[in-house]
């Protein structure tokens, strides 16, 4: 990630509570510090494909100059919310807006107000337990996603009894899929995953063998990641009903590449019982 900062431009407008300073304007004076993913532009040493600083100072000055705002946060906000709907290279925005002739009594050097915007993109999780309280550990599991700063979950899937994948000698599994936004980047949420995992128990195990809890990061937006931790989307999805199940309840139009995960599902071989609807088996 790179950080493109721009300080010190000053523009003339006419933001403010007081019917004189929306009549006569004043100097604001704003600065801007974004982190954006240049990294092709970088390795090419591309101008089209980096972020112009030129872009950057047109948005602040076409909004500073622009429609008046009461408040200050106001603009700094929307100067933030623009960077990112015009670069979506950049992954946060931090707008600062200066009111140095702000009418107080105190008479300060400079009145100041920062906003930072990140950009929001899809993220979906699967997850899974075959030991203890299954229904149970992924409620918790399900919570501590939910409550995670910087996730939102938008929808969860029903729960399915899934036969194992990978070691076929252990006990069925429980599965399900959460689908929501994500203002961090991919191996930041992989750290949420993990600690949930530990929080909640998980041990050292043998790969694919029995566990307490599985949370995985399947896709952040269309971010792309293969290195020697993450992969993006991930590497097995396509292969797994116990995945692809539970996630088409939730998200069924959701592209996986240049796949839906209706398609993924309709694709992909099966077996009599592979996965269970709870729901349906209780009834």
């Amino acid at each position: 990630m790179t950080t493109i900062a721009i300080k010190g431009l000053t523009v003339f407008g006419r933001h403010g509570v007081h019917p004189e300073e929306t009549r006569l304007g004043q100097r604001f004076v704003i600065d801007l510090v974004v982190e954006a993913d240049v990294a092709e532009a970088v390795a090419q040493d591309d101008y089209t494909q980096a972020v112009c600083y030129a872009s950057l100072s047109d948005i602040a000055v076409s909004m500073t100059a622009g429609e008046p705002f009461q408040l200050i946060e106001t603009l700094a906000d929307r100067i933030a919310g623009a960077i990112l709907a015009h670069h979506r290279e950049v992954r946060n925005a931090c707008v600062t807006v200066h009111k140095p002739s702000a009418p107080i009594t105190h008479a300060p050097d400079d009145v100041a107000v920062s906003v930072t915007k990140a950009r929001e993109r899809g993220v979906g999780f699967s997850l899974g337990t075959n030991q203890g309280d299954r229904e149970a550990v992924l409620a918790l599991a399900l919570n501590r996603l939910g409550t995670s700063e910087g996730v939102t979950i938008e929808r969860v899937s029903r729960l399915y009894r899934t036969a194992p994948w990978g070691v076929t000698d252990q006990p069925d599994f429980l599965n399900g899929c959460a689908v929501g936004r994500t203002t961090l980047t991919p191996h930041a949420l992989l750290r949420v995953c993990k600690d949930i995992e530990i929080e909640l128990g998980r041990g050292v195990g043998k790969r694919w063998g029995e566990r307490l809890i599985d949370v995985d990061l399947l896709y952040v937006g269309d971010e792309k990641v293969n290195d020697a931790v993450l992969t993006l989307p991930h590497k097995h999805m396509h292969e797994r009903a116990f995945v692809l199940v539970p996630l088409a309840e939730i998200a069924p139009d959701r592209l996986i590449g240049d796949r839906t995960v209706h398609d993924l599902l309709n694709e992909l071989p099966r077996e009599r019982g592979d996965v269970i609807d709870m729901v349906a088996e209780e009834e």
